[in-house]
């Protein structure tokens, strides 16, 4: 048995060195290849996701699982070994059953489709202009189709996909939460709209985009992601990649007049860094060295961008920089008046630089329309006119263009149907673990005010980031707060904090 592990250790290795190899291809082609590049470099993509392919699926790999007795409701073996172990046998029995199921010509042709897809989107949001990229797109959704048609599910071909980011959920699971979340916030915000606005003006103005980086750098570096092991560098629309255990990258955009949507991007890939960064030793260099689900992963990038960066206790360290670097822009601006402008609620376009209450509302919108797409009730043609018009009945606004509606997020040319839910799910997980987080360190806020995020961090090490995928999204969670995931850690939470910002009845 304990040949059979090591030499399965052997083949996970190889797929693990592969895996991180295309992640520095996929990070050159987003920060800095260039155009012309594309349909060789798609080529290259879909190469290497067929070795992949190949090397997961070998009947060596297979014969290695059932010696190890993984199997069909005993999918981590039985043998004798150890928690890491038996959860490293989980995960590559899961990987295997799951790739097993799809021919290789699908796997390369969705890294070729998507490969090409990226830089159509990328031109097509340029411009501003759903059309030239409408092809690729409908190819993709088909591919996804396909797909789930070849994994199984049982109520709804889109818990096919989604169990690749959330292991183990459903749709139908994510519409109970979602239902009633949705409903929530929409009634918070609501009640927002109904009070006096909190005033941005002094953040509307323009903000050199050098110095929003100066400052930017500072506050990740206060947080504790390491230069030695990682880089901060420029892309269209703001990510992280895991390229080795010493080798995590994020990626920022900044815009002179949107001086908060840079910083909380940089605060945000640096939560999701530092949970990669956190891996055990035990389990380094492996398959379980990454977050076990996308909503975990969440979780740690929005406590950290929002939890602690949107916090007063945060400013209170912060501002003082803040305002010597932007000395004209803030000039008269006190310390309590900023903390409001930071956590402005009002209906926006853009995902990425919503506010903590609507924020969840962007994703449930994406959501119902990637089950509508894959299940052929949305056609892709429309997605335009329908994205506008769900856009108005959930939000109450319309995009002016292609732009800030339909083409703003870069997941769907990326081929990652399934993906948005685990946003939401991330808030949730946040608040359930932050409110936590008191037993082990003491008051939140109290810590945040030193200006040394070293104990929070440590908390996060040993309570989520060191087990990687050693246990699942759900177990991991009853492990770090005693229950299953509860919505209403949110929800209580959004509305302390916003209650007292804007003053609503009953804070």
């Amino acid at each position: 048995m304990k040949e059979n592990l090591s030499n399965l250790k052997k083949s996970a290795r190889e797929l693990y060195l592969l895996n991180r190899t295309q992640a520095v291809v996929s990070w050159d082609q987003e920060t800095q290849m260039p155009d012309a590049a594309n349909e060789e470099r798609a080529e290259q993509l879909a190469l290497l996701e067929g070795i992949m392919h190949q090397k997961l699926t070998s009947p060596e790999v297979g014969r290695l699982l059932s010696a190890l007795g993984a199997e069909e409701g005993r999918p981590e073996g039985k043998g004798d070994f150890a928690v890491e172990d038996k959860a490293f046998v989980r995960e590559m029995y899961r990987n295997y059953s799951r790739a097993s199921k799809l021919p290789e010509s699908l796997v390369t042709e969705m890294a070729r489709q998507t490969g090409l897809a990226h830089t159509s989107w990328v031109n097509a949001r340029k411009n501003a202009d759903f059309s030239l990229f409408e092809g690729n797109l409908e190819k993709i959704i088909e591919l996804n189709r396909e797909k789930a048609d070849k994994i199984g599910y049982k109520e709804h071909p889109y818990d096919a996909l989604l169990d690749e980011y959330e292991p183990y959920m459903t749709a139908s699971q994510v519409e109970g939460v979602f239902g009633p979340l949705g409903e929530k916030l929409s009634d918070l915000t609501a009640r927002i709209a109904a009070s006096k606005q909190v005033d941005t003006s002094f953040i509307e103005k323009k903000y050199p985009v050098e110095l929003q980086d100066k400052f930017g750098r500072s506050v990740i570096d206060k947080m504790g992601f390491p230069m030695d092991r990682g880089r901060l560098d420029i892309s269209a629309h703001p990510f992280t990649t895991n390229l080795g255990t010493n080798d995590v990258r994020i990626t920022t955009r900044y815009d002179e007049e949107l001086v908060l949507s840079g910083l909380f991007s940089n605060i945000h890939e640096s939560g999701h860094a530092l949970y990669e960064l956190g891996i055990g030793e035990n389990i380094q260099g492996n398959i379980l060295a990454e977050g076990v689900s996308l909503g975990i992963h969440e979780s740690q990038s929005r406590f950290w961008e929002n939890v602690i960066g949107r916090s007063k206790p945060f400013w209170e360290v912060f501002y003082p920089e803040f305002q010597k670097l932007f000395g004209e822009q803030t000039k008269g601006v006190g310390l309590d008046d900023f903390h409001k402008a930071v956590n402005k609620v009002a209906p926006s376009f853009i995902r990425v630089e919503a506010d903590e209450v609507t924020y969840s509302l962007h994703v449930i919108l994406r959501f119902e329309i990637e089950k509508a797409m894959l299940s052929g009730d949305i056609k892709v043609s429309s997605l335009p006119d329908e994205w506008n018009r769900r856009m108005k009945d959930l939000l109450g606004i319309v995009p002016a263009d292609d732009a800030e509606g339909v083409l703003q997020d870069v997941h769907w040319a990326a081929g990652l149907i399934g993906y948005f839910p685990t946003y939401a799910l991330g808030n949730l997980y946040a608040a359930q673990f932050s409110n936590s987080m008191k037993s082990g360190i003491g008051d939140l806020d109290d810590v945040i005010r030193t200006g040394k995020f070293g104990k929070i961090l440590g908390w996060l090490r040993e309570n989520i980031h060191q087990y990687g995928m050693v246990y699942p999204a759900d177990e991991l969670c009853r492990r770090v707060t005693g229950e299953n995931l509860n919505p209403d850690y949110f929800t209580d939470y959004l509305e302390k904090k916003y209650g007292e910002i804007y003053g609503l009845r009953g804070n």
